[in-house]
């Protein structure tokens, strides 16, 4: 069912807010701003030292990943009354590895509309800067803080021949770079932190190119990896071949033996004689 954005219904709009910057904001973004009856975020404190900048006074009403569903009639009521409402994030686009889905969701299937403005979001300024390919991406969002969910994401995410971005957090860097070094290889890295604020910087290189850099370093990053190669057709590739392909992408010897055996459905041995036959 179709629906158009600007019949006059009551919206929901998401509203990216800067993700450093205050200049980042919007024209439109403020013109919403100020014509909302009550504006949902994150947290209360970030929009009101945003809304104080712009000198905009409104009600706020907390709506976090916790309390959303009890948010739901209560941002509901407010559009039955014929009221536009916005929604942000302390910091970029709504939704976006942040809260806001649930209220989106809802709006929609109480026939409101849901209106997404154009703004701030720092996967796409890391992306652009990366000096990485820039189609296709795959944005994952932020990775499990559980380091065996972790690798299991990583490994799933082998094959994908598609340019990776992932968010992460300053405590969890160190051993995500490592997860990454041990399942995805030693591929071309992009890490961007503090995006669009005074110190934001950009380290490019490989991955342990990358690692010896990043001491003590503070901000939110967001890495930007490059595509990995398919190994998921190897039919016409020697054991040889399969094998070196693997230690090309970073894998040791040991390990991309083992990977090829089992994706062959081989004796580890038997691959391991074939390939030192060869040498």
């Amino acid at each position: 069912m179709s629906q158009k954005s600007y019949d006059s219904t009551p919206s929901l709009y998401l509203i990216p807010t800067p993700i450093g910057n205050m200049e980042d904001i919007t024209l439109r973004a403020i013109h919403i701003l100020e014509k909302v009856e009550v504006i949902f975020c994150e947290d209360t404190r970030v929009t009101a030292l945003l809304l104080n900048y712009l000198n905009i006074k409104k009600k706020l009403i907390s709506s976090h990943l916790y309390n959303e569903e009890k948010n739901k009639e209560k941002l509901l009521s407010y559009l039955k009354n014929g009221f536009d409402v916005g929604l942000v994030s302390d910091r970029g686009t709504p939704i976006i590895s942040d809260p806001g889905y649930v209220l989106a969701r809802y709006t929609i299937e109480n026939g409101y509309n849901v209106i997404g403005l154009p703004g701030p979001t720092a996967l796409i300024s890391a992306l652009i800067m990366s000096g990485l390919p820039p189609m296709p991406f795959y944005f994952y969002g932020f990775l499990s803080n559980k380091g065996s969910k972790r690798r299991k994401e990583l490994e799933s995410l082998k094959d994908v021949e598609a340019t990776l971005i992932f968010y992460e957090s300053p405590h969890r860097i160190d051993k995500t770079l490592e997860d990454i070094l041990e399942i995805l290889g030693n591929r071309s890295i992009s890490i961007s932190r503090e995006i669009s604020k005074k110190y934001e910087e950009i380290y490019r290189g490989t991955v342990t190119e990358i690692q010896k850099q990043l001491l003590d370093i503070r901000g939110e990053f967001v890495i930007v990896l490059e595509p990995g190669k398919s190994i998921k057709k190897y039919d016409n590739l020697t054991l040889t071949e399969h094998i070196n392909l693997l230690i090309e992408m970073g894998n040791k010897k040991n390990d991309a033996i083992k990977e090829v055996a089992k994706l062959r459905n081989l004796k580890r041995s038997d691959v391991y004689k074939e390939f030192h036959r060869s040498d």
